[in-house]
C-alpha cells in the first residue's frame, strides 16, 4: 500500500513538475508549428506534396545526425542547462525568422528557402534537447515510478493533442501565419525559463574528459556497441525502425494531402462552418482521446514484468487498423462511400491507434529506462533514435514521391503492407520476448 501512495505522489517532485510543464509549453509550441507549416508549404506551393516531403526529409535528417552527438553532449553536461538553452535558442530563431517574414521575405522562392533554414536549424536544437530530456527522467524519479512518469507524459501529450490541435486549427483559420509563428516562439521561451529551475544530483554526469571530436565519436561507438550488447533492445529498435518508416508518411505525407486536396475539394459536412484544416484537428484529437485514454488507465497500473506482450498484440492490431483505412479510402476513390462517411472512419481509425499507440510507446520506454545505465542514457538515447527514426526523412521524402507519381491509395496499401509484415515479425522474434 505504502508504495502505491509514493507512485500516486510522483508530482510531488519539483523537478519533475518543472520538467513537465516546460513539455506542455514546448510541446505545444512544436505542435503549432509543424501544423502550421505543413499546410502553409502545400499552400504556397499549390499542393506540391513532393516539396512538402522534401522538407520534412530535411528536418528528418539534421535531427538525426545532431541527436548522435546531443547523446555524447548529454551524458557529460548539465541536461536541464542543455534543455533550457536549446528552447531559447529555438524561440529566438523562430521570432527573428518571423520578423523577417514579415518585413523582409516576401517571394514565394524566399519564403521556401527560409522555412528550409529553419527547418535545419530548429531540428539540429532539437538533435541535442531530445537526449538530454531522455536522459534526465530516469534521474529524477524513482524506479518504481518510471511507468506513472511515462503515462503521465503519455496523457500530456494526449491533451496537447486534443486541446493544442484545435487551438491550431483555430489560430490557423482565423490570424496571420505570422503571428502564429510569434506565439510559437514566445512559448518556447516560456518553456525554456520553466527548465532553468531544475535541479538535481550531476554525479551521473562524465566530466573527466575534456570532449574533443575523439571523445565524442569514441562515445557514439560506446554506445552503438552497449546497444548491441543487449540483443532485446537491438531487435526491437531494428524493428521499430521500419515501423516508422511505414508508419509515418500515412501522417505527415497522406494526412494533409488529403485534407488539402480531397477534403477541400468536396462537398463535406459543416463546409459552410468549417475549413477543410480544422479536419485534420479533429482527426488529432481523436488521436489525442484514444491515447488520454490508454494514457490514465497505464498511469494506474502495476508495471508488469514483461512488456513484449503489450507492444506485440498493439502492433498487431495497428496494422489491421491502417489496412482497414486503406480499404475504405479505396471504396471512397471509387465512389462507393462519400466524403463524409470517410471522415467518421477516419476518425476511428486515429481514435483506435491513438489508444494502440500509448501500449506501444509507455512500456517500451518503460523497459528502456529500466534496462539501461543512468550514466550511459543520453547517448543510448541518441543511437536509439537514430536507430529507430533513421529511415523516416527517407520513408517521407518517397512519401511525397508517390503521392505525386502514383496515387495516395498506392502510398496507402504500400505502408499498411510493410506494417503489418513488420508487426508480425515483432511478433515472432525471440530476443523481443525477453523485454
Amino acid at each position: 500500500m505504502e508504495e502505491e501512495i509514493k507512485r500516486e505522489n510522483v508530482f510531488k517532485n519539483k523537478n519533475y513538475c518543472l520538467v513537465f510543464l516546460g513539455a506542455l509549453v514546448s510541446n505545444i509550441a512544436s505542435l503549432f508549428y509543424s501544423f502550421a507549416v505543413s499546410f502553409y508549404i502545400l499552400k504556397i506551393t499549390d499542393n506540391n506534396a513532393l516539396l512538402q516531403g522534401i522538407y520534412l526529409a530535411v528536418g528528418g535528417i539534421t535531427f538525426g545526425i545532431v541527436t548522435l552527438f546531443g547523446g555524447v553532449i548529454s551524458d557529460r553536461f548539465n541536461k536541464a542547462k542543455i534543455m533550457y538553452i536549446c528552447d531559447f535558442i529555438k524561440g529566438i530563431v523562430i521570432i527573428g525568422f518571423t520578423l523577417l517574414l514579415i518585413f523582409v521575405i516576401k517571394s514565394v522562392n524566399a519564403k521556401i528557402i527560409s522555412l528550409f533554414i529553419v527547418s535545419i536549424i530548429s531540428n539540429a536544437i532539437a538533435g541535442i534537447f531530445s537526449p538530454a530530456s531522455s536522459a534526465l527522467l530516469p534521474i529524477i524519479v524513482k524506479e518504481d515510478e518510471y511507468q506513472q512518469a511515462q503515462s503521465y507524459f503519455s496523457i500530456l501529450n494526449s491533451f496537447q493533442s486534443i486541446v493544442g490541435v484545435i487551438l491550431a486549427g483555430i489560430l490557423y483559420t482565423l490570424i496571420p501565419i505570422n503571428i502564429l509563428f510569434l506565439i510559437v516562439g514566445i512559448f518556447y521561451i516560456g518553456s525554456a525559463v520553466s527548465e532553468m529551475f531544475i535541479k538535481y544530483e550531476t554525479s551521473y554526469e562524465r566530466k573527466e574528459d575534456k570532449l574533443t571530436a575523439r571523445i565524442v565519436f569514441s562515445d557514439i561507438k560506446e554506445g552503438f556497441k552497449y546497444i548491441a550488447s543487449i540483443k532485446a533492445i537491438l531487435a526491437l529498435m531494428i524493428c521499430i525502425l521500419f515501423i516508422n518508416f511505414f508508419f509515418s508518411p500515412v501522417f505527415d505525407n497522406f494526412m494533409p494531402y488529403f485534407i488539402s486536396t480531397d477534403v477541400a475539394s468536396s462537398n463535406y459536412m459543416f463546409s459552410d462552418k468549417i475549413a477543410p484544416e480544422m479536419w485534420s484537428s479533429f482527426g488529432s484529437v481523436a488521436f489525442g482521446i484514444g491515447s488520454l485514454i490508454m494514457g490514465i488507465v497505464l498511469s494506474s497500473l502495476e508495471p508488469k514484468e514483461k512488456s513484449n506482450p503489450t507492444i506485440k498484440w498493439s502492433l498487431v492490431l495497428m496494422a489491421i487498423v491502417m489496412g482497414a483505412f486503406t480499404l475504405f479510402y479505396a471504396l471512397f476513390i471509387t465512389n462507393i462511400i462519400n466524403i463524409n462517411a470517410l471522415l467518421i472512419i477516419n476518425i476511428i481509425m486515429l481514435l483506435l491507434i491513438g489508444l494502440l499507440i500509448v501500449l506501444v510507446n509507455v512500456p517500451t520506454s518503460t523497459a528502456l529506462m529500466r534496462l539501461v545505465d543512468k550514466d550511459k542514457m543520453g547517448k543510448v538515447s541518441s543511437v536509439l533514435n537514430i536507430g529507430s527514426q533513421g529511415l523516416i526523412p527517407l520513408s517521407m521524402f518517397l512519401g511525397g514521391i508517390a503521392i505525386n507519381y502514383f496515387s495516395s491509395i498506392g502510398l496507402l496499401i504500400i505502408c499498411a503492407s510493410g506494417f503489418f509484415i513488420v508487426a508480425m515479425i515483432v511478433f515472432f522474434n525471440k530476443p523481443i520476448k525477453a523485454i
